[in-house]
């Protein structure tokens, strides 16, 4: 039996589960080293009692800031080096130009970037209330594909 799996142009197309588990690992990366940020900025020492103070603003802006770069040199910058962000790379897959297959440039890697924010915030909550087959589309002429 031939394995008939679907191509974009020569390179076989990537299956949902490698997707996945690309996007959740690359997710939690993000998220932990945040919040690992977050803690440290946190950390107060008061007559020597080491105390955790979660509800500064500050614990919350750098584990944002921290998740944000972080994302952006995973996703952006990693992917421009490698052709693949760590989540990817475990995966199997790897980032290539639509058009020709060629290395993704680093504009299109932001606006990729960018555009992943866009498809969490609308079209996964959609998909989750309509229980709908919609898949991720692959965005700004660029193309994951298997390695």
């Amino acid at each position: 039996m031939v394995d008939q799996q679907p191509t974009i142009g020569r390179q076989p197309a990537p299956t949902q589960a490698r997707r996945v588990t690309a996007a959740v690992v690359d997710a939690l990366i993000a998220l932990l080293c945040g919040l690992a940020a977050g803690a440290a900025a946190g950390v107060e020492v008061v007559d020597g009692v080491v105390e955790l103070r979660p509800g500064s603003p500050a614990v919350w802006g750098t584990a944002l800031g921290t998740a944000l770069g972080l994302s952006f040199l995973n996703q952006v910058l990693l992917t421009w080096a490698t052709r693949a962000s760590l989540g990817k790379l475990l995966a199997g897959l790897r980032v290539v130009r639509a058009a020709d297959g060629r290395r993704p440039g680093p504009l299109r890697l932001a606006g990729r970037w960018l555009f992943g924010f866009y498809w969490m915030i609308v079209f996964v909550p959609v998909h989750m209330a309509t229980d709908s087959d919609v898949e991720h589309q692959d965005a700004v002429g660029l193309r994951t594909v298997r390695r």
